[in-house]
């Protein structure tokens, strides 16, 4: 059994590109059936969850492929690129 704050403190991997999203922020519980529905985690540019203009992630309960000691490996093939990405992508073309 794991409890939320025991989540809150694990990292969230891509296993797609290995890219580390970051730490939890906030879980989406279906009280009805009694489930977890989503992890969400602060988007790039985000300090403290409050600032930043870019979106959260959104992690649905079937994009989580394995939940370890340290990290929540997650599966995610449209993961948001950041501005800086962007502008480094336009740069080397």
């Amino acid at each position: 059994m794991i409890s939320t704050s025991d989540l809150r403190q694990k990292e969230v991997i891509n296993i797609v590109d290995g890219r580390r999203l970051g730490f939890i922020s906030d879980i989406e519980v279906n009280l009805e059936k009694g489930k977890i529905d989503a992890l969400i985690v602060p988007g790039p540019g985000k300090f403290l969850g409050i600032f930043g203009k870019d979106h959260d992630y959104i992690i649905t309960w079937s994009e989580i492929r394995k939940i370890g000691m340290d990290v929540i490996l997650v599966e995610l093939n449209d993961v948001i690129v950041t501005r800086e990405e962007q502008n480094i992508s336009k740069e080397e073309k």
